[in-house]
């Protein structure tokens, strides 16, 4: 495993999985987040973050979190091994609304800029459609992709396993 892309719905635990995986093994992670957002949430154009990406991908060794799903078929094309986080939808949400509170006027780490947590419908409901409108075709280009180790995590069970294996 050199180069690993973590995908699934906000709030499954992708973030917290490539910053443990990096420092077990090593390899540096790159947050979609931090390439696209900037200060006062504002995004970066199309082509820079194409570019910021191309750069990330030429490198020999990374662990890339996120989904921007229309880069997920170019990203598969680099990986060598591919984790998704299918958790059921309550799950994530849950998380996000407790990330909210919990972290409410506060940028994290892994994203870009000066971008504090806050209130976003729109993404909660994002959240709460992913497994509906975007699941199928993350699945369907995890299936198609060739000579990738794709791991797929349903459950909190499941990742206890692969951390066990990969993670302690």
């Amino acid at each position: 495993m050199k180069r690993i892309l973590i995908l699934g719905c906000p709030g499954s635990g992708k973030s917290t999985a490539a910053k443990r995986l990096a420092k077990k093994i090593n390899i540096p992670v790159v947050h979609l987040d931090k390439l696209f957002w900037r200060d006062g949430w504002m995004n970066v154009s199309r082509e820079e973050f194409d570019a910021l990406l191309e750069d990330e991908m030429k490198k020999d060794a990374w662990i890339i979190d996120g989904n921007y799903s229309r880069t997920v078929a170019w990203r598969l094309q680099c990986a060598d091994t591919a984790i998704f986080f299918d958790y059921p939808t309550y799950i994530c949400l849950w998380r996000v609304i407790k990330r909210v509170f919990l972290k409410y006027g506060v940028s994290r780490s892994d994203m870009g800029g000066n971008c504090p947590e806050k209130i976003d419908l729109e993404f909660l409901n994002y959240v709460a459609r992913f497994r509906r409108t975007q699941r199928g075709k993350m699945l369907e280009l995890l299936s198609a992709a060739k000579d990738v180790n794709v791991i797929i995590i349903k459950n909190i069970q499941q990742f206890k396993k692969f951390e066990a294996e990969f993670l302690i």
